[in-house]
């Protein structure tokens, strides 16, 4: 097996934040030894979430087993994830801004076995993946992440399943979005959509 080293895109500080969570997780459990130190699992983990590596290829560079990379992600992941503001917290947030953006991405995953195949896969993509919507203040700024959901489920149903129509509505919270969110309605702003006899008008004025 060839082995190679490449650079990532991210800044030391990010590494080193990951690498403190850690610090203090192994420290709340009693964690004596590990087969990587902190800044080591931050990096093999970063390197998952950005590179998007197999675990095999994480053990080989690593020096590792494929479980224990696996492991060390989900750990890492869980712990991130409680940092996480849920809605009501991200409405907080959001209140104080002039107003937010609505968007939505499909996170790319394999194929699936069984019924959960057809469930993951998105007709508008053309490939498997999660649903997963965010909110964002007016200069891109992350507010906001959604739990994932299966990938053939529609954006605005998305933000709907969650909550998010509701919540900016219930507070009136300007928050705007692309044409995939038509017919949101409440406080949600969406694109003009331009219809055959608007184009027709057009022309006979002209």
């Amino acid at each position: 097996m060839l082995f190679y080293r490449a650079a990532l895109d991210l800044s030391p500080s990010a590494r080193e934040f990951v690498a403190d969570l850690v610090r203090r997780h192994r420290a709340e459990l009693g964690s004596r030894w590990r087969r990587l130190p902190p800044g080591r699992q931050a990096l093999l983990v970063l390197v998952y979430l950005r590179r998007n590596e197999t675990f095999a290829r994480l053990a080989a560079e690593f020096g590792v087993g494929a479980a224990t990379a696996h492991r060390y992600v989900s750990e890492v992941v869980d712990l991130l994830a409680e940092l996480a503001p849920d809605l009501r917290k991200a409405l907080r947030i959001a209140r104080r801004k002039a107003y937010v953006v609505l968007d939505g991405t499909l996170a790319q995953i394999d194929r699936l076995s069984g019924a959960g195949d057809r469930l993951y896969y998105s007709g508008k993509h053309r490939r498997h993946g999660v649903n997963v919507q965010f909110l964002t203040d007016p200069h891109g700024e992350l507010i906001w992440a959604s739990p994932a959901l299966p990938g053939s489920v529609h954006d605005l149903a998305a933000a709907r399943q969650h909550g998010i129509v509701d919540g900016l509505t219930f507070w009136a919270i300007a928050g705007y979005a692309d044409e995939g969110y038509q017919g949101a309605g409440g406080a949600i702003g969406t694109p003009y959509k331009r219809n055959v006899d608007d184009h027709v008008i057009e022309h006979a004025i002209r």
